[in-house]
């Protein structure tokens, strides 16, 4: 399994290499990302909690093609401070029509979406990495390259198990955590 998918799309749109990630088992994953990341929850309302503020949408890439939506983002609080990048892809089909329009506005976080529309879905992590910072990465969390960060892979999947996203979610440094986690 790829772990960085769908964030390899966007590698490959861009003709560069992925960096290299290690699959780490759920009890290996240190904290404060355990609690972070090892859970069946979304990662919006998750960090929204641990950081006791709302958080806000920074589209770094965005494409649409055949009722599929892929994006690169960072999930930023007031003060643009950086808590997660998430490479998401969308299954626009899969929402209600009001849910789609508000991925389309590409304004609010996909968790946010889900959760202010009523839709029912289930969170399914299919793995959890440590990963070196390239650019890519360390540009949309404000880390330096070669930083070791954590993150997981997760499918988000509707009340019938039709698969609604993709994503895949890293975290920056526990400093940049702060005591707010």
């Amino acid at each position: 399994m790829d772990l960085l998918y769908p964030l390899t799309d966007f590698y490959e749109e861009l003709h560069s290499p992925a960096p290299q990630v290690s699959r780490i088992e759920a009890i290996d994953v240190p904290e404060p990302y355990r609690r972070l990341l090892v859970h069946e929850r979304d990662m919006t309302p998750t960090l929204e909690a641990a950081h006791q503020g709302k958080l806000h949408l920074r589209v770094l890439h965005y494409a649409v093609r055949d009722d599929v939506v892929k994006r690169l983002v960072a999930l930023v609080m007031d003060d643009e401070t950086p808590v997660e990048m998430g490479a998401i892809k969308i299954y626009l089909d899969r929402l209600p029509a009001a849910a789609r329009e508000l991925v389309l506005e590409r304004r609010q976080p996909f968790g946010s979406i889900l959760q202010t529309q009523g839709v029912v879905h289930s969170s399914r992590p299919a793995g959890y990495f440590s990963v070196q910072a390239d650019s890519l990465i360390g540009d949309a969390l404000g880390e330096a390259e070669g930083a070791t960060l954590y993150g997981r892979r997760n499918t988000l999947c509707d009340q019938d198990g039709g698969i609604l996203a993709e994503v895949v979610e890293i975290l920056p440094l526990s400093q940049k955590l702060g005591d707010r986690t």
